[in-house]
């Protein structure tokens, strides 16, 4: 907690210091083009990755970077969501899993959080992803498999995104994109959905476009 403390006096006195006008327009409001939506894990900050400055994101973060179905009630995710889109008037939505995701191991293997009721529950907000592994990865063990599951989570909980009531009207007028992500934490590098190749192909590696490509 020391080291917490200390950091937050060095934010005041150096990050605060800085940027002073950019905080005092922010405590007027906020106007942010893109809300991320990803996980609770600790080596993940979309704010780091994406450079992105306070008020630039509107940040969704929970296990596993899931949506949960509308109709499965309303929680934090679909009133966050709903703000975002309605409110805040969003022009993106990015949806962003990670390599080593420690929920898509859970549910890979269920008997490692068998002792966790609270997150068995949550995880069946993302059982659709088994379904389409045991179709679509057969074969696969280790890395590649968590790898598999990892990205097909992504697209399963942009499935979810899409049904929402706020989120489907915004695309119906054409005032919304949809991305999918995946990071990978020991490169750095992030790959974006591309319905045109049917996978994930990188945003910044070396290979990567540099104009990007734009999933929708």
């Amino acid at each position: 907690m020391e080291k917490l403390i200390g950091g937050l006096r060095r934010f005041v006195h150096t990050v605060q210091a800085e940027e002073r006008e950019l905080f005092a327009n922010l405590a007027s409001g906020q106007s942010p083009e893109t809300l991320m939506i990803a996980c609770s894990d600790s080596r993940v900050d979309p704010n780091l990755i994406t450079m992105a400055k306070p008020g630039e994101l509107f940040v969704i973060r929970n296990a596993g970077n899931v949506v949960p179905p509308y109709d499965s009630g309303v929680g934090g995710e679909a009133a966050a969501v709903e703000f975002a889109v309605n409110v805040l008037g969003v022009e993106h939505i990015v949806l962003c899993g990670h390599s080593g995701c420690g929920a898509m191991i859970s549910l890979l293997q269920p008997e490692t959080h068998a002792h966790l009721p609270a997150v068995t529950h949550w995880l069946q907000h993302a059982e659709p992803v088994l379904s389409i592994v045991e179709r679509t990865a057969a074969g696969l063990t280790g890395d590649a498999l968590l790898e598999k599951a990892t990205e097909i989570n992504v697209l399963v909980q942009l499935s979810n995104l899409r049904a929402h009531p706020a989120v489907a009207s915004a695309l119906e007028r054409k005032a919304i994109e949809l991305h999918g992500w995946v990071y990978d934490i020991p490169s750095g590098i992030v790959s974006a959905y591309t319905s045109s190749a049917e996978g994930f192909e990188p945003l910044n590696g070396p290979t990567a476009d540099s104009s990007g490509p734009a999933p929708k």
